[in-house]
C-alpha cells in the first residue's frame, strides 16, 4: 500500500476493490466489502494459524487480538479494556439483551423501523422469557421534536401499566429507509429517565464520527465489515466499565462464562494456563475466545485502517466524499424519477438535513403500494404526486420491491434495496469512495425505466 499520494475517490479507486469489473457495487452499506490489501492481510493470518494451529490460538491469537482492539477503540475514542469483538451487530444487540436478564414486570422499548433480525430477536427471546417490549410506532418523514414525543408517550404508557422500562434499542443509522437516527438526543433522554440506551451501530464506525467519551452510551456495537473496510464478518462492541458487570455470556456461551454465585461448578478453561498471571479483566476474557470460529476479520482492523489512511487520505476524507457522492446521487435519482429524497418535513430552503448527514439516502419511486387508492390521498400529499418534466409518473403498484432487486441483479449487474415504507416504494442508495455521481445517474435511468413499465402495465 505504499504510495506517495492517496488514490483520488471514484473510479480510480476500484483498482484496490476485488468486484468484478462488471459488477457495479451500489450496496455497500448491506454487508460491506474490503480491499485487496486488507484481503492480503487476512490471508496471512489464515497462513500463520495453518502452520502451527495450537499455538496461534492458544498464545499468538490474543496477543495480535490485543492490538485490533486497541486500534478500533482509538477510532471510537475509547478505553480498549471498554471494546470487544463479536461476529456482526446483530449478535451485539442480542448479547446485550440476553445478559440483561429482563424480568416479568421490565419493558423493553424499540423503534419503528427497526432491523428485521433485531425484532425478531426480541421476539424469540420473550419466547424464553416473560418482559414486555414496546414498539414506538411512527413512519418517515418525522421531525426529531415528534419522535421524542412518541418515545416519551410509549415510556409513559408502559409506566402506568406499572412496568419498568428498563432499556430502548435504537440505532446511528436506520438500515431501512437509510437514515440518520438522532441517537445522540436519545442516548440524552435515556439517561434523563434512567432508562439503559443500547445502540445499533450497524452503519456507524467508519461512516460517520463515533465518539464515546462524548457520547457515553450504556451499550453499543458497530459493524466493522461495512464501512471500515474489514473482511466479513466484525463488528465491535462497546460497554463501558460501569455496565460490564452485566455481561456474564456471549452468545454461544463459551470458555470465559462468569457464572453466578451459588451456580454449579464448571470445567475449567484449557485454554488459559492457571499459574499465569492475568492480564486482562473478566469481561476482555470473556470474549476472548467465543468457540472455535474464524476470528481473522477481527484482527484486519489495522490492515483496514492502514488503508483508509495512506490510500483513501483517512477518517475525514473518506466520511465527507461518502457523504458528499450519496447526497448528490440521491439529489440525481430523485430528479430522474420526479420524486424526492427522504428528509425531516418542512425542512426550509438552505437548511441542512440531519437524517441526510451520512452515507444512506432514501429515494422514493414514483410508485404506491397500495389498491384503489387516490394517490392524492397519499401521506406526502398531492403536491409531492405531481410528475416533473422527464420524470416518471405514479402509479399504483400490487407488488413489492424484491421484483425491482431481482430485475437490478439479473438484468442489470447491480443491486439496491427497493422497499415499501408506508404507502410508497423506496429505494436506498449507499455512497462509497469508488463511487462516483454518473453511478447513481446511471441507476436513476434503469430504475425510471422500470417504473415507467409499472405505468404501462408491461413489468
Amino acid at each position: 500500500m505504499a504510495t506517495t499520494q492517496p488514490t483520488p475517490f471514484g473510479k480510480p479507486m476500484l483498482k484496490h476493490w476485488l468486484f468484478d469489473p462488471s459488477y457495479k457495487n451500489l450496496n455497500h452499506g448491506s454487508f460491506g466489502a474490503h480491499p485487496a490489501p486488507v484481503r492480503d492481510a487476512q490471508r496471512a493470518f489464515l497462513d500463520i494459524a495453518d502452520l502451527r494451529p495450537d499455538p496461534y490460538i492458544r498464545k499468538q491469537h490474543t496477543k495480535i487480538l490485543d492490538k485490533a482492539r486497541q486500534s478500533v477503540a482509538t477510532i471510537i475514542n475509547a478505553p480498549k479494556e471498554e471494546c470487544v469483538f463479536v461476529k456482526n451487530a446483530t449478535t451485539g444487540v442480542a448479547t446485550v439483551l440476553y445478559n440483561l436478564n429482563f424480568q416479568p414486570n421490565e419493558a423493553l422499548i424499540y423503534f419503528e423501523p427497526v432491523y428485521g433480525a433485531v425484532e425478531k430477536g426480541i421476539v424469540s427471546m420473550q419466547e424464553h422469557s416473560p418482559f414486555q417490549a414496546r414498539k414506538v410506532n411512527y413512519h418517515y418523514p418525522i421531525t426529531e421534536d415528534e419522535l421524542e414525543r412518541r418515545f416519551r408517550e410509549t415510556v409513559t404508557r408502559a409506566r402506568d401499566e406499572g412496568l419498568t422500562v428498563r432499556a430502548a434499542v435504537f440505532d446511528t443509522i436506520v438500515s431501512n429507509p437509510g437514515v440518520r437516527f438522532p441517537f445522540e438526543k436519545f442516548v440524552t433522554i435515556c439517561r434523563e429517565e434512567g432508562i439503559l440506551s443500547v445502540i445499533d451501530g450497524a452503519h456507524g464506525i467508519g461512516q460517520i464520527p463515533l465518539d464515546m467519551s462524548v457520547l457515553q452510551p450504556d451499550f453499543l456495537t458497530s459493524n466493522c465489515h461495512k464501512w471500515l473496510y474489514t473482511p466479513r464478518s466484525a463488528a465491535i462492541l462497546y460497554i463501558p466499565k460501569r455496565n460490564q458487570h452485566f455481561m456474564r455470556s456471549t452468545l454461544p456461551t463459551s470458555w470465559g462464562f462468569i457464572p453466578a454465585a451459588g451456580s454449579a461448578e464448571t470445567i475449567a478453561s484449557v485454554l488459559q494456563d492457571p499459574t499465569a498471571a492475568k492480564a486482562q479483566t473478566p469481561f476482555e476474557e470473556l470474549f476472548e475466545f467465543v468457540a472455535t470460529s474464524d476470528d481473522s476479520a477481527y484482527i484486519c482492523v489495522e490492515a483496514a485502517l492502514k488503508f483508509r489512511k495512506e490510500v483513501c487520505g483517512g477518517e475525514e476524507a473518506i466520511m465527507a466524499y461518502c457523504q458528499k457522492v450519496t447526497n448528490e446521487g440521491a439529489d440525481a435519482v430523485a430528479s430522474i424519477l420526479g420524486t424526492e429524497v427522504l428528509q425531516e418535513p418542512g425542512l426550509k430552503s438552505g437548511e441542512e438535513s440531519r437524517m441526510r448527514a451520512c452515507a444512506l439516502t432514501t429515494v422514493r419511486l414514483p410508485i404506491a403500494v397500495a389498491d384503489d387508492l387516490d394517490l392524492a390521498d397519499l401521506s406526502l400529499g398531492e403536491e409531492k404526486n405531481r410528475p416533473v418534466e422527464g420524470g416518471s409518473r405514479n402509479s399504483v403498484f400490487s407488488g413489492g420491491g424484491s421484483c425491482f432487486c431481482r430485475t437490478l441483479m439479473e438484468k442489470f449487474d447491480t443491486f439496491v434495496s427497493t422497499f415499501q415504507h408506508g404507502p410508497w416504494l423506496w429505494t436506498r442508495l449507499s455512497g462509497q469512495v469508488y463511487l462516483e455521481k454518473a453511478d447513481f445517474e446511471w441507476l436513476g435511468g434503469i430504475l425510471r425505466e422500470l417504473c415507467e413499465q409499472i405505468a404501462r402495465n408491461e413489468y
